[in-house]
This record gives structure tokens, C-alpha cells and sequence, in this order.
């Protein structure tokens, strides 16, 4: 049996030609159009000896070219990696160096930190760098994606990959500090955006949806791309997320889906008090990636008219798990049921199910889960064991088989919806020669959720240590998980083992 992921633009494809598919304000590709500019990618990595076994990363905000370059490596056979637009040149450097990839696709605007990991990768033999307009740009570094694209082909025969082949590769960070490539397969893939759309979802041709989450999320990726466009709908990309422009998105149009984290749905419910707009059309609102408070819920319910449903999942599951499964079957605090085909245990220390209503840990199992990590078989036994993949997610389920979620087992911050682990901060502040010793925290953040807080311990004095530090976690890491605030203490707290005690620094952030 042979299945590729980009059956969810070739199936549409053939039934909707005509249909709107991708828009960026004024500008609309129809399923034809962005077909064909799929292919045109496919073609020209074709031409570099790209396609199947070859692992290709994407980094680019939510723009049309984001889905012809992904759904193009796909026709290839080719691995698609998708990274995050603000990763710091040692970021993409080891992911580069993890997939040893063949080809590295970056927005031209946000190339500079690209351009230095390309240079010290080996193995990345292409850098294309992808304009804004239409009009080709030689990069002093690498070629232009509009004068490569404007030379190759429409007609391309997709590769025969099957259902266990790596299609994505999604990098998450992990306790131990290193980032991790959680392998997706095609079936994986598929199968979640076949589930979350057409059934659960239930997106129609008639459907416009708002894609405000980044695409090279696994949430933005499966619930704001493969399923929209597997049921013929209409994706309309947002490449910043800004309250005025999400507004003005849904009234041009004429959105009926929005999906955002907390943190997005707190501006979208605050950022223009004073003007009147039409939401009408919104049928569905959904929200994941951290837990939305039932004060912000309730708002947005009142001022809008608009319920919002809440999901969870992860970047190993595909990523949906879970989802409330309609405004009449919605139970506000939690996240929900299991989808169509997935398993949700709540799992005792000792390998028992918990009882309804006893929190323990989160365990999932079904056709989600990652074939593994890349180059990572001790991560990937640590986090499948007895068959259940195990979040480090605390919870429990209520009778009638309601998740909620209650807190953390991992050592892991929630910030605007993205994870931040703090091993991974942790071990940059301590890089700096001036610091002995770093510790990362989170104190709870009305917006974001979440804030990462530093405690360092100095081995030398150093001027303005804070901004000095400071500038030293923005060189080497992206923005989002760089701490909002930095602490010089004397000591750290630890158990009685000597491990750092993360619960006594958070204890101390609340007090």
C-alpha cells in the first residue's frame, strides 16, 4: 500500500481545481495553482538529486510558499523538517546536522542566522532563500527561490512512499537539553488530519479557515493545513499574528474557523476595544497548546458570542489527542475526549490505571504516536514503555472519560503556547565564563501563560550581569525561551539528594 501526505493536496486537487485553497490578503492560489507550484518544487529539487531518503528543512512564516515548498518535498519522497522562523543560528546548526540535510528553504528577510548554520554544515549542499515579491533576488549566499521555481516544471509523478515512512520531522526540545526530531510518518500524519477535520472537525469545501498558529508547528501544520485542505477548504494565512490583522482577515474572508492558543485569544478578545467587527461566520474556535482559563473562555463567549472548544496534544502524537467535541458536548476546563483511534490512560508510578478522578500521569497510545526520535533510541525507549507513549503530562479523567489536566511531571515551561525546557536554557547560561551555576523556572504569566525566571550563581563578578547574560541567551537561543528575568543568588535550592529543587524556585516566584 502506498501512501503520501501529499494526497492531502492531490485528492482535493482533482475535485475542487477551481476552489480558493491558500490566500494571503489579496492574493489567492486555487488547488490547481498550488498544485502545480508544488510540483514546480518538487521539480527543482528533483534536479538536485532530492527525493526519496532525503530530509529537506523549511524555515518560513505562514506565507503561500510555505505550502508549496512543504507539499513539494513531499511529491519527492523527501523528508520535510519544518523549523521555527526565529532559531538562532546553533538552533538550526543542529538540526542541520541531526537530519543531515540536503536543503535548507528560508524566508530571505530572516536569513542571516540561517546563512551561518549553512556554512558550517557540512552535509547541506542547497540554501534557497525565498523573496517576499516576485521578482528574483541573488543572496550572497545560496539561490532565489523565485528564479529556481520560475525554471521548473508543472508535471511531476509523486514518489510511491509508504504509510511507515518518515514524511515530518519536528523538532521539540527535551529534558536533557539536546532538541529532539520526532519521526512523523505519512500515516501518522494523514491520519490525524483525516480524524481532526473531516470527522471531528468536520471542515467542508465551504470552510475558510484562519491560519494565526505557525505552520511549522505540529498544531498549525495538521489543524490549520493538511485537514482545511484535505476537505477542499480555504486557508488563509497569517504570517505574524496581529489582533487588527486577524480581524481584518476574517472580514475579507469571511473565516468560519479560528484556532488559536490562550495566549493569541487574550488579544484577540482585548486588542481593538473600540471597533466593531462582524464574527458572524465564525462557527468554530479552538485553542490548544496551553491551558485557557475559564475566565478568558467565558469572555470571549460573552462578547463575542463564540464557545471555545479545547484540545491537547503533543508534538510525538501528531499531534491531536484529545478534543471537546462540540459546543453541546463541551466541559469547560478540560481537554476533552480521546480522538477516533487513540487510547488515553491515566497511569499510577507503578504501572496501574488510576481510578476516575485520581491524578497520575498521562499515557497514550494508537495510530499518533512517532516512530521515534532521530538518531535518539535511548530518548525514544524513555518515553514508550509497556506500549503507552508517556507525556510527563499529570491528570485525570473524570466518569464519563473527560481529561483535565493538572500539571507537570516533566521539567517543562508552557510560554505563549510553546514548550520551553529549562535544561536547554539552563546549559547556555552556564556556557558563559562567568557562570558557575543556572537554574530555570516558571512563574505563572496572565498572557503568556508562563515565564521563565533565571537563578545564576556567579564564579567571577560581572558588570550588569543581567543584560550582559541576557544578550548572551539571544544569541544562542530563540527568543521564546530566553528568561524574562535573571536572578544572581548565592545558593540553589536541592533535595535532599542534591538534585536542584525546581519546586522550592517556583515556590519562590509565587511567594
Amino acid at each position: 500500500m502506498s501512501l503520501n501526505l501529499v494526497d492531502c493536496l492531490d485528492l482535493p486537487a482533482r475535485q475542487y481545481p477551481e476552489r480558493p485553497a491558500v490566500a494571503l490578503d489579496n492574493f489567492v492560489l486555487s488547488y490547481a495553482e498550488l498544485q502545480a507550484a508544488a510540483k514546480r518544487v518538487a521539480n527543482l529539487l528533483h534536479a538536485k538529486n532530492i527525493g526519496p531518503g532525503s530530509r529537506v528543512v523549511v524555515m518560513l512564516p505562514n506565507i503561500p510558499q510555505f505550502a508549496m515548498i512543504y507539499y513539494g518535498v513531499l511529491y519527492t519522497g523527501a523528508t520535510v523538517v519544518t523549523l521555527n522562523v526565529l532559531f538562532k543560528s546553533r538552533e538550526i546548526l543542529h538540526v542541520l546536522e541531526d537530519t543531515q540535510a540536503a536543503a535548507l528553504f528560508v524566508w530571505k528577510d530572516l536569513a542571516q542566522e540561517a546563512v551561518e548554520a549553512f556554512d558550517m554544515a557540512a552535509a547541506c549542499h542547497s540554501l534557497i532563500q525565498v523573496e517576499s515579491a516576485l521578482i528574483p533576488e541573488v543572496p550572497e549566499t545560496g539561490e532565489s527561490f523565485v528564479s529556481l521555481f520560475a525554471q521548473a516544471d508543472t508535471e511531476f509523478d509523486k514518489a510511491q512512499t509508504n504509510p511507515d515512512d518518515t514524511a515530518v520531522i519536528l523538532y521539540t526540545a527535551a529534558t536533557s537539553g539536546k532538541a529532539l526530531g520526532a519521526e512523523l510518518t505519512h500515516f501518522n500524519m494523514f491520519q490525524n488530519a483525516q480524524t481532526c477535520g473531516l470527522i471531528l472537525l468536520k471542515y467542508t469545501p465551504e470552510d475558510s479557515l484562519l491560519a494565526a498558529l505557525p505552520l511549522f508547528h505540529s498544531f498549525g501544520q495538521v489543524v490549520m493545513l493538511n485537514a482545511p485542505l484535505l476537505a477542499g477548504a480555504k486557508v488563509v494565512m497569517l504570517p505574524r499574528f496581529e489582533a487588527g490583522k486577524v480581524f481584518e482577515a476574517i472580514r475579507e474572508h469571511g473565516v468560519t474557523v479560528i484556532a488559536l492558543v490562550p495566549t493569541m485569544f487574550h488579544y484577540f478578545l482585548y486588542g481593538k476595544k473600540d471597533d466593531d467587527y462582524d464574527v458572524s461566520k465564525i462557527r468554530l474556535a479552538v485553542t490548544g497548546g496551553a491551558a485557557m482559563s475559564m475566565e478568558l473562555a467565558d469572555k470571549i463567549r460573552d462578547r463575542y458570542g463564540i464557545q471555545v472548544l479545547e484540545g491537547y496534544g503533543l508534538t510525538e502524537t501528531s499531534p491531536v489527542v484529545s478534543f471537546n467535541p462540540s459546543p453541546e458536548k463541551n466541559r469547560p476546563g478540560s481537554i476533552g475526549l480521546p480522538i477516533w483511534g487513540v487510547e488515553v490512560q491515566i497511569m499510577r508510578p507503578d504501572g496501574t490505571f488510576a481510578k476516575p478522578g485520581e491524578e497520575a500521569e498521562i499515557v497514550i497510545r494508537g495510530h499518533n504516536l512517532m516512530k521515534g526520535y532521530l538518531n535518539a533510541p535511548e530518548a525514544t525507549e524513555a518515553i514508550f514503555q509497556g506500549g503507552w507513549l508517556h507525556t510527563g503530562d499529570r491528570g485525570y479523567m473524570d466518569a464519563d472519560g473527560y481529561i483535565f489536566i493538572t500539571g507537570l511531571i516533566k521539567d517543562m515551561l508552557l510560554c505563549s503556547g510553546l514548550n520551553v525546557y529549562p535544561k536547554e536554557v539552563e546549559l547556555v547560561l552556564e556556557e558563559h565564563p562567568a557562570v558557575a551555576e543556572a537554574a530555570l523556572a516558571g512563574k505563572p504569566e496572565e498572557i503568556r501563560g508562563e515565564e521563565g525566571i533565571a537563578f545564576v550563581i556567579l564564579r567571577e563578578p560581572l558588570d550588569d550581569a543581567e543584560k550582559v547574560l541576557t544578550a548572551h541567551c539571544r544569541k544562542h537561543l530563540a527568543s521564546y525561551k530566553c528568561p524574562r528575568r535573571i536572578h544572581l543568588v548565592d545558593t540553589l535550592p536541592r533535595t535532599p539528594e542534591g538534585a536542584l529543587d525546581k519546586a522550592a524556585l517556583r515556590a519562590m516566584l509565587i511567594a
